[in-house]
């Protein structure tokens, strides 16, 4: 509904419950001045009913759970307390015309007092429930909760149904190659002999103690000059290294840090080793046999 159907909506529901608290306004009215009310009382006295019945609706649209049950209950009392005063004043024509002796309701006795008591009581009610309302809405701290997205409930739910036989097995991610750096220039070399050249007056240059960092590729000559191993002198390093290792101490992790070599040639050395040895254990067996 748009805003303007809304507010015609609300605008026709304040027009209904204006009539209808100008029709309940004469019963109130009479029944209050025949309890022995003086002209102001009685002209107050149809605010106090159905004045809180009308706070009591919008309290419980405002408070949740106890609180809201609590208005409910005001209101609902209270429209029913109305409801018995209207109906009072059709059954007692003199309250019309203001001929009916004071505090007389009813020509019983006993409903005569309990009336009396009803119209008596709902101003002391009015004050302690009506407070005990306003009271409720004043300290009340609605209670704000996420926004769901539209079919998140059932989506989640959907999930949590099926099986694992359902789901799809999950392939292992495609390795990507890292990209291959563009190979940059070599630095211009920097001659580190001091300028002998006097400094210009006013001008001071910027030393620094710390040294500085290399950019660009690591000119031929300032690399280590580490020989490169062949195959079988890693072998060699390797036997030495592992003479004494055990069968469980001989990974390719372990001959790596021991030879410094890479992975792939520590696995290669490990698989070697392993093999020599399973040789010469079968080799004592055969000759011990």
């Amino acid at each position: 509904m748009n805003r303007f159907g809304k507010g015609l909506l609300v605008a026709a529901l304040v027009g209904v419950v204006g009539m209808a608290f100008r029709v309940s306004w004469n019963a109130l009215r009479d029944v209050a001045t025949a309890t022995g009310a003086d002209a102001t009382a009685a002209l107050l006295y149809p605010f106090v009913v159905d004045g809180l019945m009308a706070l009591a609706l919008v309290a419980a649209l405002v408070l949740t759970g106890d609180a809201r049950r609590f208005a409910l209950r005001v209101l609902a009392a209270y429209t029913l307390a109305s409801l018995v005063l209207n109906y009072v004043h059709g059954l007692v024509p003199q309250l019309h015309d203001k001929v009916v002796d004071w505090g007389r309701l009813a020509e019983w006795d006993p409903a005569n007092w309990a009336l009396v008591l009803l119209a008596t009581s709902l101003p002391v009610g009015s004050i302690y429930f009506g407070s005990d309302l306003v009271a409720k809405v004043l300290h009340h701290r609605p209670i704000e909760t996420p926004a769901n997205t539209p079919n998140q409930d059932e989506s989640s739910e959907t999930y949590a149904n099926r099986s694992t036989a359902d789901l799809g097995e999950s392939a292992p991610a495609p390795i990507i190659p890292a990209p291959v750096p563009a190979e940059l220039e070599a630095a211009p070399v920097v001659s580190l002999v001091k300028s002998t050249d006097r400094v210009p007056v006013g001008a001071v240059a910027a030393e620094s103690t710390r040294p500085r960092r290399a950019t660009g590729r690591v000119p031929e000559v300032a690399r280590s000059s580490r020989p490169v191993r062949t195959a079988d002198q890693l072998l060699t390093e390797a036997r030495k290294a592992t003479a004494d290792w055990s069968d469980r101490e001989l990974t390719a992790e372990g001959i790596r840090r021991a030879v410094r070599t890479s992975p792939a040639k520590a696995r290669v050395l490990r698989d070697t080793l392993r093999a020599e040895r399973e040789q010469s254990v079968a080799g004592a067996g055969e000759a011990a046999a």
